[in-house]
C-alpha cells in the first residue's frame, strides 16, 4: 500500500527488502523496529502506513 502511494504521488524512493536482505533487516532491528513498513521523510520515520502523515510530510 506504501509503495503504491508513493508510486502514485510520483515520489521517489528506496526500498529495502528486510525479508529477502538479512543486512537490512538487521539495520531495521537496531533501530528498534518491529515493524514494516519505514517510512523516512527527511529525519521524520514513520513505522507502518500514515497517509495523512505522510500527505503532511511531503506537501500533498
Amino acid at each position: 500500500m506504501a509503495k503504491d502511494y508513493l508510486k502514485e504521488k510520483g515520489i521517489e524512493f528506496e526500498e529495502k527488502n528486510v525479508q529477502n536482505d538479512a543486512q537490512a533487516r538487521s539495520e531495521l532491528m537496531e533501530k528498534g523496529y518491529s515493524g514494516v513498513p519505514v517510512i523516512v521523510v527527511g529525519t521524520e520515520e514513520i513505522v507502518g502506513f500514515d497517509k495523512a502523515r505522510l500527505d503532511t510530510l511531503i506537501g500533498k
